[in-house]
């Protein structure tokens, strides 16, 4: 009876020891942790070109995933545009790369607009020297010949 009471408390002492380790994991995050990114991201909402309402569920969404620890750093963008430019002809490819990197050598790049607005555009202008064409050889001018007098009249 003794070992069986005892296995029953070992049961009891295990699942307590879950549950309150599930509940820690779950726990909002702490004061100051994320509370002030939320607060940071509330402060926009109303203030951007999206529903107050909706920004408020997203804003709300995010802290939650960051309790959880579902929330990751910011994807390598640069990294992934430049994977993408790989993708292109070997031709089209250096301009691709400078679009996304920016001006290289003698090309500029320009980005206009923005995501809010409906899309970023990227363009990028490449300045190629064009070797002037070698010159046509130049003939020399043959001596015109001497015309020969005119007879004299006869008379």
């Amino acid at each position: 009876m003794k070992s069986n009471k005892r296995s029953m408390l070992f049961t009891v002492l295990a699942v307590g020891a879950l549950t309150v380790s599930a509940a820690a994991s779950a726990a909002p995050p702490k004061r100051g942790e994320s509370s002030s990114t939320y607060q940071q991201e509330l402060a926009v909402c109303g203030h951007n070109q999206q529903d107050r309402a909706a920004c408020i569920r997203e804003a709300g969404a995010a802290r939650q995933a960051a309790a959880q620890g579902g929330l990751t750093s910011a994807p390598d963008y640069r990294a992934n545009a430049l994977a993408r430019c790989g993708l292109q002809q070997p031709a089209d490819r250096a301009a691709c790369e400078a679009r996304v990197l920016g001006s290289m050598g003698n090309t500029t790049a320009s980005v206009d607009g923005s995501v809010m607005g409906g899309g970023v555009i990227r363009e990028s202008v490449t300045t190629t020297v064009v070797p002037l064409p070698a010159p046509a050889p130049v003939m020399e001018p043959q001596p015109t010949p001497m015309p020969r007098p005119m007879p004299a009249p006869m008379r």
